[in-house]
């Protein structure tokens, strides 16, 4: 019985991995297809119209910048893959050289992304929650 419970919980945390990584992945693992790529969808979204009105990634080395600015970075590493795609080729990292802050929409655009960050953390705690839920149903029956 404790095997079985430790696998459950290992599931669970490879589904919310599974889901920080691609946007709604976790839930669409479990067959839940519309809470899936309706996460998928807004998640993304968000992201896309944070770059396209001018925002940028933060990086988790910006606290030299402030503190601030490292919850900024915490906050786009919920965006998942794509923060780390962007991390390592560098797209969607840095400001432009001052250019991109000149831009009306550009504190907007920060927000867009961050927002993104933080739903896309939410929605992989939630396939998370619902792993484990549905074991427990499991267990009760």
């Amino acid at each position: 019985m404790a095997t079985k419970k430790n696998n459950n919980v290992f599931a669970a945390w490879l589904l919310a991995a599974l889901g920080w990584a691609i946007p709604g992945a976790g839930h669409l693992a479990q067959g839940r297809w519309r809470r899936g790529l309706l996460a998928l969808v807004t998640v993304w979204g968000l992201m896309s119209l944070g770059f396209m009105f001018g925002g940028r990634f933060f990086d988790l080395t910006s606290a030299r910048e402030g503190l601030l600015m490292l919850a900024y970075g915490v906050f786009n590493v919920g965006n998942g893959l794509a923060y780390l795609f962007g991390y390592l080729s560098g797209a969607g990292f840095g400001d432009g050289g001052g250019e991109l802050a000149k831009i009306p929409t550009f504190e907007h655009a920060n927000t867009l992304i961050m927002v993104a960050g933080l739903l896309n953390f939410l929605v992989a705690l939630d396939a998370f929650d619902i792993k484990t839920a549905d074991d427990t149903a499991e267990r009760e029956d």
